[in-house]
């Protein structure tokens, strides 16, 4: 798949109508419903204002959460235009449906430099289904298309790939920096090049190992998923996390490394509890040592040292998911050291995944990471080469 691709420096914006698909899709308090964490909406604003000093007419579109085609008012996106407008520190208007009467009449009353956004895209059905009709009418008002949506170009739906079948399509900022960083890490890394591989299930990433098999010069496996590659090299790993149908997979994939002679590393001590509750009793043992009726909860001090040394040599390292269970504090230990030693390391750092980027975060170590990603689900197969629909629309260069 051509990863380079045209962006908005490479066509005149000035007086035209811009389709622009963000990623609006932040977390909100249950109780209040204010905006939890406005990363999403920091991180699109280099596009946002470049197209406005560029005198567009900017119409935003973003999803968030799962509506299921249905209103919902604790998904509407009403908040984000607020704070948005605080950002830019400019009116930014709200349009109360999807594409709607109330969209259309905005959208013709805007100016150049001026910006709208018009209500949450889920709301209706044709969104997810990649409607050809809802497509068309997204499509209907803008005259260009920018996708700064990172996190949702693994996606095929209407506003995120099914516009582009209408409109010249082109990347924001936000995507060309993730498509360029990402994207050199793994065709054309500074080696060593160390992935580092966490998170409950061998399923989620397992394509993602198969493919850095042949790129990475090191693989470290932590993690929930490590105790079906432990338990295929014969270990006991009494209650630890176990998928039992792909303990074979899980030995050929170190068969594989082995023979292309690629450093696979594996916890060799881990932090136990008695019981899967953030109150169990810990003890950390060798991973020869676990007692039946304990499960694997994080990593040891010794593998967060064999971990580190790796990293310490490391010319490109890629992270991607947790070494424990990060939400009970006692086993985030794993998590944590892993985000310091790499934010310390002299090595090109990418980092991408929930409890990653938030143990990098927590901590403090954001601004010494290279690129943290946007996206999750994403991420994850752009590691894997799979063709992503969201950036596959785009036009090359």
């Amino acid at each position: 798949m051509n990863y380079n691709k045209k962006t908005i420096r490479d066509v005149e914006v000035k007086g035209k109508k811009v389709l622009l698909r963000c990623d609006f899709n932040v977390p909100r308090d249950k109780q209040t419903g204010e905006i939890a964490s406005d990363k999403r909406i920091v991180a699109s604003l280099p596009t946002i204002k470049y197209l406005l000093e560029n005198g567009a007419k900017v119409i935003a579109c973003s999803h968030m959460g799962k509506p299921k085609g249905e209103f919902k008012k604790e998904l509407s996106l009403a908040p984000v235009a607020k704070r948005l407008s605080e950002y830019l520190k400019m009116p930014v208007k709200f349009a109360n449906d999807v594409a709607g009467e109330e969209s259309a009449k905005l959208a013709a009353d805007l100016k150049d430099g001026e910006i709208m956004l018009m209500e949450n895209v889920r709301f209706n059905p044709g969104e997810e289904k990649n409607d050809p009709e809802f497509a068309k009418k997204l499509a209907a008002f803008g005259e260009i298309y920018v996708s700064d949506a990172f996190g949702t170009v693994h996606r095929a739906h209407a506003s995120t790939a099914g516009v582009a079948k209408f409109l010249p399509a082109y990347a924001g900022f936000l995507v060309e920096r993730e498509l360029t960083v990402m994207g050199d890490a793994v065709d054309n890394p500074k080696r060593p090049l160390v992935a580092i591989l966490g998170g409950a299930k061998v399923s989620d990433k397992i394509g993602v190992i198969s493919s850095l098999i042949d790129k990475a010069d090191t693989l470290i496996i932590g993690g929930g998923m490590a105790y079906t590659f432990l338990k295929s090299m014969g270990k006991n790993i009494g209650k630890s996390l176990l998928e039992e149908d792909k303990i074979e997979m899980a030995g050929e994939v170190m068969r594989k490394a082995a023979e292309k002679k690629i450093k696979f590393l594996l916890p060799v001590d881990i932090a136990i509890g008695d019981r899967f509750a953030p109150d169990c009793e810990k003890r950390i043992v060798d991973i020869d040592n676990i007692p039946d009726n304990w499960m694997g909860l994080d990593i040891g001090d010794k593998t967060i040292e064999l971990f580190g040394d790796a990293v310490k040599d490391a010319g490109t390292v890629v992270w991607n998911g947790p070494m424990g269970v990060f939400e009970f504090p006692a086993f985030a230990n794993g998590t944590k050291s892993l985000a310091k030693i790499i934010s310390n390391s002299n090595a090109l750092t990418i980092v991408g995944g929930g409890d990653s980027t938030a143990a990098v975060e927590q901590m403090g170590f954001a601004d010494k990471i290279t690129h943290i990603s946007t996206g999750g689900g994403a991420s994850l197969e752009f590691l894997e080469g799979r063709e992503l629909p969201g950036i596959a629309c785009l036009m090359d260069r």
